[in-house]
């Protein structure tokens, strides 16, 4: 099959989490099922400028064909207020106030949605639903659209622009079955093909090598320590977990710190037991899961979680943020976790979590037996492809 994903931004360096979840599916497409996989995307590297890093033009990264068009605009100051302004009531947004929304919140690059419909690609899937390139290019290539919504409960996603493309794709493709349900109550797709398959996962092989050593990297020494990993920033959580560990240290003084590490947007203010580490290398960030006393993820806005996979997949007790519909339902389902969402049901959970050593373990294994039983590759991948091929049979009349 000639097949296609379209998103904002692609490349090795982007370790945002739809961006990499389109490159691990593209590339395994290519290796396990032999297809010809192309990225229609833009330049740009970071989401918050859209700036042109990346140089226009086409190359091949691990078996796949990327195609970069540049971008016209990017995200404006004046995107920051405008959007305070139209998510405060979203529903109560008129569709200009709406299209503005998309138009400040970029990318614009229209020359991509030029080479869609030039394509010839038999079916091309979105990735993720909240910008432009996604809305946009359903438009013009609605026959043959699959979309990846990655949709969670926010604000953006009761805007009136995002109707159309949901409801014009071909097959939608879910990362869990809260995000089917949330689709489904706010859209009318009932009828549309469907599949939920999340995303793979495969533990990195002896070549990565050790990582340094994690009291090295964070200076800890041999302290304790809780482990977020993602973007630093308020939007995903990270101020807020700060907050919280930092109030927890206050009435449970000892030894156990928290480790941030990713890339920086927002600092939290400076503590004596919390450790900002900046991104870390591929190797280090596997040292650092291993050691933890367990892995946080304080998101409230997560379509999936990759890391909770990785968390799991070497035996760590994960604690996720309860108003996060993914998260939440991971841990759930698995018994691998624990939620919270207030400071006292974070102060308990932590209490549970570094009192009792056998709970950890449980939990750690609860969660891989999860990883095990639901998102390896091969099997994924195998149904994955068989939903694309029914989606196209249904395209062709068969």
């Amino acid at each position: 099959m000639k097949y296609a994903f379209v998103v904002p931004r692609y490349g090795l360096e982007v370790v945002g989490g739809a961006e990499l979840g389109a490159r691990m599916l593209a590339e395994r497409l290519v290796d396990q099922l032999g297809w010809s996989v192309e990225i229609f995307t833009t330049c740009a590297q970071d989401h918050m400028t859209w700036a042109n890093d990346y140089p226009e033009g086409e190359e091949t990264i691990n078996g796949v064909v990327v195609r970069r068009f540049p971008t016209t605009s990017g995200r404006p100051e004046e995107f920051f207020g405008y959007s305070e302004r139209v998510l405060s009531w979203p529903e109560a947004a008129t569709r200009a106030e709406a299209e503005r929304f998309l138009e400040l919140q970029g990318p614009g690059c229209p020359a991509l949605v030029e080479a869609l419909a030039q394509s010839d690609r038999d079916l091309l899937a979105f990735y993720p639903y909240l910008y432009t390139p996604t809305v946009r290019g359903i438009e013009v290539v609605a026959d043959r659209a699959v979309l990846h919504p990655a949709a969670h409960d926010e604000p953006a996603l009761h805007l009136q622009v995002y109707r159309r493309p949901m409801t014009l794709a071909r097959g939608l493709v879910f990362q869990t079955e809260g995000e089917r349900a949330l689709v489904e109550r706010l859209f009318p797709v009932a009828g549309t093909p469907q599949i939920v398959v999340g995303l793979g996962f495969e533990e990195p092989g002896p070549e990565l090598g050790p990582g340094r050593p994690p009291g090295e990297l964070t200076g800890l020494g041999d302290r304790p320590y809780l482990l977020a990993l993602g973007r630093v920033d308020g939007f995903k959580g990270s101020t807020m977990l700060a907050g919280f560990f930092a109030a927890y240290k206050e009435r449970r003084p000892g030894p156990l710190a928290l480790v941030l590490a990713g890339p920086v947007t927002a600092q939290p203010p400076a503590h004596s037991d919390i450790v900002v580490t900046g991104a870390v290398e591929e190797a280090d960030k596997w040292a650092l899961l291993r050691l933890a006393t367990g892995f946080v993820n304080p998101s409230p806005h997560e379509a999936f979680s990759i890391v909770l996979m990785e968390a799991w997949s070497v035996g760590r007790p994960v604690v996720v943020n309860g108003r996060c519909a993914a998260t939440r339902e991971h841990a759930e389902r698995s018994g691998g976790g624990l939620c919270f969402e207030s400071y006292a049901q974070f102060e308990a959970v932590v209490d549970r979590l570094t009192a009792d050593g056998r709970l950890r373990e449980t939990m750690g294994e609860r969660g891989r037996a999860y990883v095990d039983a639901n998102y390896r590759w091969p099997a994924l991948i195998a149904r994955y492809g068989h939903f694309a091929e029914r989606v196209l049979a249904r395209r062709n009349g068969a």
